[in-house]
């Protein structure tokens, strides 16, 4: 069998593109090499690994089944290259996800000090919401995962990470500012700003807050965590956010603190493929995630 490296290559990056001419782009080729390099590999496979919907490629069982084997072997041919060219012992590189609030307040401090640590090349830090994070993932363009919502994938290891407390928030001019105390019945028919289906933030509100509610109403649906404090400093509406996204806008008094009767609390997580080779990089910056 006269499987190479290039189509494997080429194979990963269709998988994950879903076109043949994202993934020439991506590998900075032509669609026709991308087109001989998938036909070689599937006339050595002697199977085709994707099905053809709607001018896309999609795995199929096959494919699915190359998809972790090829990683793997693209992986370690990077180690190999890496072992005998440079001088660090950590070599390689890292694409890392992170849900909104880690991307944005915890990751760039992790990086650095990691860096500082382990020279090496952070290729990619994708800050998206959850269910983006999982996604990528699964589709092995990461290779680990920072986020704020549960997974619940049998393809996914999940270990608890650090943790974070939840701030309800509202405008200085809105009713709740000045209470002393508040309790689930003050929130009943309230008004809230919640981010999009998929994010961590969401989740934890519809859990630990809206299931305990009789009613409320959703004002707003937005994407960032800044356009909710923004929105919300206009009084829009009620939001419960990470304290380490809502601080800045507390201590410049564009926000308030609600002060609600029982402490918020969410966990963090930190997310592998099951089936993700980790290299010795992967597995140095694993370790140093767990005893930060």
């Amino acid at each position: 069998m006269r499987i190479s490296l290039k189509q494997l290559n080429v194979f990963t990056a269709i998988a994950q593109e879903k076109t043949m001419t994202k993934a020439a782009e991506r590998l900075f080729i032509t669609k026709p090499a991308v087109s001989l390099s998938l036909s070689e590999l599937e006339k050595n496979l002697g199977y085709k690994v994707f099905d053809r919907v709607n001018n896309r490629l999609v795995l199929n069982s096959e494919g699915r089944q190359l998809l972790p084997l090829a990683d793997e072997l693209l992986e370690r041919a990077e180690a190999i290259e890496h072992q005998f060219t440079a001088d660090s012992q950590l070599t390689g590189s890292l694409n890392i996800g992170a849900s909104d609030t880690i991307g944005n307040h915890i990751a760039p401090v992790l990086l650095s000090q990691f860096q500082q640590q382990h020279p090496c090349d952070i290729q990619q830090l994708f800050i998206s919401n959850t269910a983006q994070i999982i996604n990528r993932l699964l589709e092995f363009q990461l290779d680990i995962g920072l986020v704020e919502g549960k997974a619940h994938h049998p393809k996914l290891n999940m270990i608890e990470w650090q943790s974070d407390d939840m701030y309800i928030v509202c405008a200085p001019s809105h009713p709740l500012a000045t209470k002393n105390q508040v309790s689930l019945d003050d929130l009943d028919h309230s008004t809230w700003l919640l981010r999009e289906e998929g994010s961590g933030s969401r989740e934890y509100f519809i859990n630990h807050i809206a299931a305990n509610l009789n009613d409320w109403h959703e004002s707003l649906q937005l994407h960032t965590t800044e356009a909710i404090i923004n929105c919300c400093s206009e009084n829009m509406g009620l939001a419960c956010i990470s304290q380490l996204a809502a601080q800045n806008a507390i201590n410049d008094g564009r926000l308030v603190k609600i002060s609600y009767e029982k402490r918020l609390t969410r966990q963090y997580w930190l997310l592998l493929h099951k089936e993700k080779y980790q290299t010795p990089l992967l597995q140095q910056f694993l370790a140093y995630c767990e005893e930060s």
